[in-house]
């Protein structure tokens, strides 16, 4: 086909297409603008949670596993505390899944501040951490909720849908925990044992880090860390309580 005629085809193509393509009725309009607003109704209605945690793989599953429930969707994952920050800024999830440990902070600091900061955002706990002292302190910063990672998809529904309409939510291990709680002997590894034996004989964590072969930043999350364990608050109260409980 010469080029003139191609160009005399397609032409006549484009009238065609032109001709037999009509403008909606005012009916299918009317139609279409209903369904619009259902579905925007619909997305107003559905749960919006922001999941912080680090493990991207981890994250990116529940976000799915969640989103299957058909009542509720994942508005953003941040993988840090900083990432975590900036996104809150632009508006608050109804639920933040949040996990306690993250590269860049902790759980439990970031709970009590974003309670500071934002009074009305609930927090639901998700994380491994299973000993009281630390479920303890995360409720006692605003949390409404403390569900293990270990726990069934639907406790993990369950906990979201229950936070969201400002109720208390623990999964069935902690709620467990927290019921049988009179005075339970809190277990320290042999690592935690030699540290706090050296933090009650006054060494600092420069001079601890030279005697066990570790960085003074790495002794210096061991000491946080012993404090969340034994929930106290400062290295003096760290040391009697290690004293009062004969653990050096």
């Amino acid at each position: 086909m010469q080029l003139r005629e191609l160009c005399v085809s397609v032409l006549n193509q484009i009238i065609f297409n032109t001709e037999t393509q009509r403008p909606q009725s005012f009916t299918e309009n009317k139609n279409t603008e209903e369904i619009m607003t259902q579905t925007t109704t619909l997305n107003s209605q559905l749960i919006k949670v922001m999941i912080v945690d680090d493990h991207k793989i981890l994250a990116n599953g529940l976000r799915k596993l969640i989103e299957e429930a058909g009542d509720i969707t994942v508005s953003h994952i941040a993988h840090s505390a900083k990432e975590c920050r900036y996104e809150l800024q632009f508006g608050l999830p109804d639920v933040l899944l949040l996990d306690i440990s993250l590269p860049d902070g902790n759980g439990i600091d970031l709970c009590k501040e974003f309670k500071t900061r934002y009074p009305q955002l609930k927090i639901l706990a998700l994380t491994t951490y299973n000993e009281y002292t630390v479920i303890h302190q995360m409720l006692d910063n605003g949390a409404l909720g403390y569900v293990l990672k270990n726990a069934m998809t639907e406790e993990v529904i369950e906990g979201i849908r229950t936070v969201a309409a400002g109720e208390k939510f623990l999964c069935h291990e902690v709620d467990m925990l927290m019921k049988k709680r009179v005075n339970t002997n809190i277990w320290l590894t042999p690592r935690e044992r030699d540290l706090l034996r050296l933090i009650v004989e006054g060494y600092t964590n420069t001079e601890i880090a030279e005697k066990i072969a570790l960085s003074p930043e790495t002794i210096k999350g061991y000491r946080k860390n012993l404090l969340l364990k034994l929930d106290v608050k400062n290295t003096a109260m760290l040391v009697k309580k290690a004293m009062d409980e004969k653990w050096v």
